[in-house]
């Protein structure tokens, strides 16, 4: 095993499943858990965790986005398109996430030495070609321009990006998040974010360049490996590659000393996003 693989080998792995709580489940309350469960790694209250988490029906913007001249122009198309919006606290641009949009989190702890950023994108890569591996595919992790919140570890097969990934850290813990279009259509959730990025940019100079948005180079991974795979199929998957790795996996939620933390992150992020997206 190399460097980069280590990571994925951990004495156990503490799963946190909410990939089925359907549509009252909101993305708030998934960037307050894995602030929380970072806070909690970091200080070694916990040990690593996967956390796989679904939403229906939102676009997650990123703050460079909520400078947009014409902001609410873009929320409100978004809004009468059905999709609720909301400002995440970490860096990239505009995903959409649904109910074929499968969501992992690894959170690790930062021990002996630091994790660097590298070795956290490459870990993520590295599960999910594990994951894929029976379909003999060519994973490659490279800016897939044109697609939305391009960044340089956009997952793509034959050029066409199936899933983007992104990194928090607090307090020792390091959380590398990545979301999985497994179902529907990559080029429709696409033309979406090109809607909202020509309301609410315009004609308007802006100093940050947003991504000019080609729905074509965006697809699920069920239209890229012709298969009806499904977010279950995934989830499984995903439990079974981790326990290949080595070291016990077990199912949790939040303990009772982890709760008051969830509180005020979720407050911290609920306030955030009431003062970007006025009612």
């Amino acid at each position: 095993m190399n460097d980069n693989d280590s990571l994925l080998i951990q004495p156990e792995w503490r799963i946190i499943d909410q990939s089925s709580l359907g549509p009252q489940f909101h993305a708030t309350q998934s960037f307050a858990m894995d602030d929380t469960l970072c806070a909690s790694v970091g200080k070694g209250d916990s040990p690593a965790v996967a956390r796989a988490w679904v939403h229906h029906r939102t676009i997650v913007l990123g703050i460079q986005d909520s400078k947009l001249p014409f902001l609410e122009k873009g929320i409100s198309l978004l809004e009468e398109s059905g999709y609720q919006v909301i400002v995440r606290n970490s860096g990239g641009l505009a995903v959409v996430l649904d109910e074929g949009v499968l969501n992992l989190s690894l959170i690790f702890p930062e021990t002996e030495r630091k994790i660097d950023i590298n070795r956290g994108y490459d870990a993520m890569w590295i599960l999910v070609k594990a994951i894929f591996t029976d379909f003999g595919v060519f994973i490659e992790a490279k800016e897939i321009a044109g697609s939305y919140c391009p960044g340089s570890y956009d997952l793509s097969i034959g050029g066409k990006k199936f899933a983007g990934i992104s990194q928090r850290r607090i307090r020792g813990g390091v959380a590398v998040q990545i979301y999985l279009c497994v179902t529907g259509s990559g080029p429709s959730r696409a033309e979406l974010v090109k809607m909202f990025y020509q309301a609410a940019k315009g004609q308007a100079e802006t100093k940050f360049s947003y991504p000019d948005i080609r729905p074509e180079v965006m697809a699920s991974l069920s239209e890229l490996l012709g298969e009806p795979l499904t977010v279950q199929d995934v989830m499984l998957r995903f439990l079974q590659t981790l326990k290949k790795m080595g070291g016990t996996i077990y199912a949790s939620q939040l303990s009772p000393q982890e709760l008051p933390l969830y509180e005020a992150y979720f407050a911290r992020v609920t306030e955030r996003n009431q003062k970007v997206i006025k009612p």
